[in-house]
């Protein structure tokens, strides 16, 4: 059956639900470019304002599923997992995560995406490290994770032609942050993409595109059902973006750090919050274990094995990590110190990763190139008690640190006499 577009965005605009075949019907002819970019924008807006029911949400993700290639991951034995985030600011946990979750032979076939704004892309990261290739066909990709375990690619072109083409528009028109886009977006290429398993990190808070638990809430439930409803085992955890995850921001320095942390070093808040997901992943993998038998192959280099083992599988120079030093390679650095006594009661992730992407570690736009040497780290977290000239963070880039970008980090940091103790882990939907 064929149909209007205008008649459509008409029915969302007035409040009304469509059908499987009205969607299917608008996806597959804005794929073919039969429906222009200007009429799905304007429908964008229209379920931005008036939202889209559960059952609808799930149509649509199954049309942009249907919109491409599909993976199929069967040739590899075992129950594949794969991980997703909602994005933040130093956000390294792919990183680590997956070849901790091969560790325990557990296959991770994983496609990431790139930075772009405040938020950190895992590709890029990947992409400091000399010589590493993000590209593999689906069959090399089959044969990597089965001859290592792991392998992190960017999506295919073929994957989800449907969410590529929506994705780019809803940047550009105001339309990202809407539960049953996001989840769609989300979803979609995680089915298609073809693991058996799927953990969801739905980040909120400053620097997320999720400012309430409520909101959250609302996602990760959508999120976890869309995937039980096609039969992929799922959870979801919420997790704490109101201040950056770990210590580095940038990408040749998180990559320091996620190797840092694979070699048994960190925080131990940080290390514990990376192994409770990893719990959660082997979970899914019908594999129960405890938090400390986790943390040994952190401890004991078998999950930084796995980490190489990729690294060289996709052309990666494992040796560079011999060379890795909390410094940076650029040609300005300034040191933020404290002014007062107290405690470090906000680091804003939203501040301090917008910051971090004018410095260069990012993009504000999709065309914009990165320096991998860009970034910032820091040296006090939220909690952290500081006295009069404590170093607090350190800004790395290779333009010049302007007045104006001290004054923005400046405004992003709290120091207060009150004591807080912030919770990364906020809750577990399943």
């Amino acid at each position: 059956m064929s149909y209007r577009m205008v008649d459509l965005i008409q029915k969302k605009r007035d409040g009304g639900q469509f059908s499987k075949e009205e969607i299917d019907w608008f996806i597959e002819n804005y794929v073919t470019g039969a429906v222009p970019d200007y009429q799905m924008s304007a429908l964008a807006m229209a379920i931005y304002f008036k939202g889209m029911t559960t059952e609808e949400t799930a149509h649509l993700t199954m049309a942009m599923v249907a919109s491409g290639k599909q993976f199929d991951l069967s040739e590899i034995d075992g129950i594949k997992v794969d991980k997703h985030s909602t994005g933040g600011v130093g956000d390294k946990v792919t990183l680590i995560l997956a070849p901790l979750v091969a560790s325990f032979g557990v296959p991770v076939a994983k496609m990431s995406g790139r930075g772009l704004g405040h938020t950190g892309g895992t590709l890029d990261k990947l992409e400091s490290i000399p010589g590493f290739n993000i590209e593999k066909t689906e069959d090399g990709f089959i044969d990597q994770v089965k001859a290592t375990g792991i392998a992190v690619i960017g999506q295919s072109d073929e994957l989800v032609k449907a969410d590529k083409l929506l994705y780019a528009l809803r940047d550009v028109t105001a339309t990202v942050d809407i539960i049953p886009l996001i989840a769609s977006s989300v979803m979609s290429k995680k089915i298609a993409a073809g693991s058996n398993a799927i953990l969801l990190d739905v980040t909120v808070g400053d620097g997320a595109f999720m400012k309430s638990v409520e909101d959250a809430r609302i996602l990760a439930r959508t999120m976890v059902d869309l995937g039980k409803s096609v039969g992929r085992e799922t959870v979801a955890v919420i997790t704490n973006m109101s201040q950056p995850l770990g210590l580095a921001i940038g990408n040749r320095n998180e990559i320091t750090e996620a190797v840092n942390t694979l070699h048994g070093k960190g925080s131990t808040e940080f290390r514990h919050f990376i192994a409770e997901l990893a719990q959660l992943m082997l979970s899914l993998a019908g594999l129960e274990k405890s938090i400390d038998e986790i943390l040994t192959h952190l401890d004991n280099g078998a999950a930084y094995e796995k980490f190489v083992a990729m690294v060289e599988a996709q052309e990666g120079d494992p040796t560079a990590f011999d060379q890795l030093t909390a410094d940076l390679n650029v040609a300005y650095r300034h040191e933020i110190r404290a002014e007062k006594a107290g405690y470090i009661t906000e680091e804003k992730a939203l501040g301090i990763g917008l910051v971090a992407m004018k410095l260069g570690a990012g993009r504000a736009t999709k065309a914009d190139q990165i320096d991998f040497e860009a970034g910032i780290n820091l040296a006090k977290k939220v909690g952290d008690q500081v006295a009069v000239g404590d170093l607090i963070a350190t800004l790395y880039s290779n333009r010049p640190i302007t007045d104006d970008l001290l004054a923005e980090f400046d405004d992003a940091l709290v120091i207060t006499d009150k004591e807080v103790h912030p919770k990364e882990i906020i809750e577990i939907v399943r």
